[in-house]
């Protein structure tokens, strides 16, 4: 990449998967492509807040917000290009050579799904997410996303919505959104402990809601309060 980037990570309580995440960067900074790591955290009470200030990073505390936490990465990052990933999203081997060398700061760029589990759910679940991101440009947060701070102001920056932020961001970028062969591997904790026929109906069935005019304050106090 000719360009150096700065990457945002929020966390919450994300001990367990945080270390894998950041493991996965150390290519991208042997390689000169990482240049800043800021990690936002929302009121962990576990020992992240401990790692994230071990490895170097600029460290900031806000308000549990995924969106605001992100937001105020973004504006605390040193860098014009953004990588911003979820704490259990782990970018595969051999990604800092694959970013374009030059990206466009007019589009935005995310990633190829996989869980780190095996088996027919999880593969079908993946599968439908990266046909989803190709046929309606609607990649979650768990995809990753990589994006120049000139075209997220001019969307409007990043969502401080506490639900949905990530589909609310794919709605204004539209077709400016593209996928890299990049696989990035996120975390099935929550499909294996509730289930991923059950947690996969939850998901399409918040995004269906969303779609039809519910707010994401609603929706957020309905599934999660």
């Amino acid at each position: 990449m000719s360009q150096k980037l700065g990457v945002v990570i929020p966390t919450m309580n994300a001990e367990q998967a945080l270390p894998s995440t950041l493991e996965s960067l150390m290519e991208g900074v042997f390689a000169g492509v990482v240049a800043d790591l800021v990690i936002v955290d929302g009121g962990s009470i576990d020992a992240t807040i401990n790692m994230a200030k071990e490895v170097g990073a600029t460290f900031l505390e806000t308000k549990p917000s995924r969106g605001g936490q992100i937001l105020a990465g973004v504006s605390a990052c040193k860098c014009d290009w953004v990588l911003i990933l979820h704490a259990d999203s782990r970018l595969s081997h051999g990604w800092a050579e694959l970013i374009p060398m030059a990206p466009d700061p007019e589009r935005a760029y995310y990633f190829q799904l996989q869980f780190d589990a095996v088996g027919l759910a999880a593969w079908w679940v993946a599968k439908w997410a990266n046909l989803r991101s190709k046929i309606f440009t609607l990649p979650y947060g768990d995809q990753g996303i990589l994006i120049h701070k000139n075209l997220l102001a001019a969307v409007g920056d990043y969502p401080t919505a506490p639900l949905m932020e990530d589909v609310i961001l794919a709605r204004k970028l539209g077709r400016r959104l593209t996928a890299l062969p990049i696989v990035i591997v996120t975390s099935a904790e929550k499909y294996v402990t509730q289930g991923w026929l059950r947690r996969g109906f939850l998901n399409l069935a918040l995004l269906f809601q969303f779609l039809l005019g519910k707010t994401p304050e609603t929706l957020y106090k309905k599934y999660y309060s």
